[in-house]
């Protein structure tokens, strides 16, 4: 079974980004291809997130909730979140920008997506400036290699990422440093 999503919304229409785009297409692929790669999320009230569903700002403040029926319990996963409207959608000249590195993810029996490691990104919610048409926030989740070392990627003593490591944050060379395969899940929201 295919997902249909809106039209402004598919893969086809990424080709303008100059820098993750590599990941940002395969992904959106994998869920138009596969629902069951879809990536499970909560955000705040909102359960089980269809992908392209529109959200409130005040609602995603706070990280959302993740699950993933594929994920193998015997795995560790990444999660990545990327803004890829920003400032705005017709000119992303500050975009992608990173919302949040969570790595050391693990699955429990009900398929939750649960972690107690430091982030290497910190989460910031939603924030697109006055005016602007609203942003999609998308979700990957990848496999984590077993040569990952949370040290190597996290920031010292556990500091939040600042604004300026976020702009045009390249995805495709983080994930090759990280040596993170193609996305396993994927999900996003649009929010304004």
């Amino acid at each position: 079974m295919t997902t249909s999503f809106p039209l402004h919304f598919t893969s086809s229409l990424l080709t303008s980004f100059n820098m993750s785009d590599g990941h940002i297409n395969t992904a959106f692929s994998l869920i138009e291809n596969d629902e069951s790669k879809v990536l499970t999320m909560t955000i705040g009230k909102h359960e089980n997130v269809q992908p392209g569903a529109r959200l409130p700002r005040k609602d995603a403040q706070d990280p959302p909730k993740l699950s993933f029926a594929g994920a193998k319990p015997d795995t560790k996963y990444v999660v990545v979140s990327l803004d890829i409207d920003a400032p705005f959608p017709s000119f992303g000249v500050l975009g992608p920008i990173l919302h949040w590195i969570q790595s050391d993810v693990k699955v429990t029996e009900s398929s939750a997506l649960e972690f107690n490691a430091p982030f290497i990104a910190n989460w910031i919610g939603p924030a697109p400036p006055p005016g602007s048409a609203p942003h999609r926030y998308i979700f990957f989740l990848y496999e984590q290699p077993d040569s990952f070392n949370l040290k190597d990627h996290a920031p010292a003593d556990g500091k939040a990422l600042s604004n300026w490591n976020r702009m045009r944050y390249d995805l495709d060379a983080w994930a090759e440093q990280a040596k993170l395969g193609p996305p396993v899940a994927f999900n996003y929201f649009v929010c304004n």
